[in-house]
């Protein structure tokens, strides 16, 4: 993986260009990182679309990865205190509690983090089987963000599996009200894996903070979704931050304007 912008101009002490140079894990958590000292939220989105805009191939994003998209991809969750997702997108890609090896845990140690971030679903009528790999494959407790009007035995299966439910809203799950509680919780280094229902509604409530895209060497043709679907938005003016390249890949990352 090689950073393609902003240019690098340093050599290192063999000469080489730093551009030519293979990006470490060190490089990437200095590209990547959260700010420090935050005092509030701060949300990342993390998406790998197609040349063409499509976010999945036979419904999953699986298609469209790479391993440079894959390093990226961990290492949104190795620098968050929590990992955001859609219910759909949960139960769709199969989840399972945040997987940490020693490399790993040392990597949030460093950075002051626990061990292993807790996965955060969000769904408007606890949708979530209690059984779901998301509730009981897990070393930390999994959040389950819903709504007071979710059907109270739902609610409740999903607390006896272990799951910590918390209530962002009467009807539909409010973005502000879920970052709350997160907050509420210590959890302000948020790294949201979508979907594309999740994202609209932080987009349309301007809570993106930073957006990491990587752009797959594909061509998916109809069918498939954007990575923003389901809510009218104000288009949002982003600063492109950093273009990393891997074998046709394009990572890109961008800021709030």
């Amino acid at each position: 993986m090689h950073q393609l912008w902003p240019v690098p101009t340093a050599s290192d002490p063999d000469g080489t260009q730093a551009a030519a140079r293979e990006l470490t894990d060190t490089d990437l958590e200095a590209l990547y990182g959260y700010p420090a000292d935050l005092d509030r939220p701060w949300i990342q989105a993390n998406f790998v679309a197609s040349a063409d805009g499509a976010v999945s191939v036979d419904e999953l994003s699986a298609g469209l990865s790479s391993p440079a998209d894959k390093r990226v991809f961990l290492l949104g969750r190795d620098l968050a205190d929590v990992v955001l997702v859609g219910a759909g997108t949960a139960l769709g890609e199969n989840y399972r509690g945040a997987r940490t090896n020693e490399t790993r845990r040392a990597r949030r140690r460093r950075h002051g983090l626990s061990d292993v971030p807790p996965i955060a679903v969000v769904t408007r009528r606890c949708s979530i089987p209690p059984d779901a790999p998301v509730i009981t494959e897990t070393s930390v407790p999994t959040l389950v963000i819903t709504t007071a009007d979710a059907p109270a035995d739902r609610r409740a299966a999903l607390t006896d599996a272990g799951a910590d439910v918390l209530l962002a809203g009467e009807d539909t799950v409010e973005p502000a009200a879920a970052v709350r509680l997160l907050d509420d919780h210590g959890l302000r280094r948020i790294d949201c894996e979508g979907g594309p229902h999740l994202f609209a509604s932080l987009v349309a409530a301007d809570l993106i903070d930073q957006l990491c895209l990587t752009y797959a060497p594909m061509v998916a043709g109809p069918g498939p979704g954007r990575i923003v679907a389901g809510l009218p938005t104000t288009p949002r003016a982003m600063t492109l931050e950093s273009l990393l390249h891997h074998d046709g890949f394009l990572l890109a990352r961008y800021r709030r304007h």
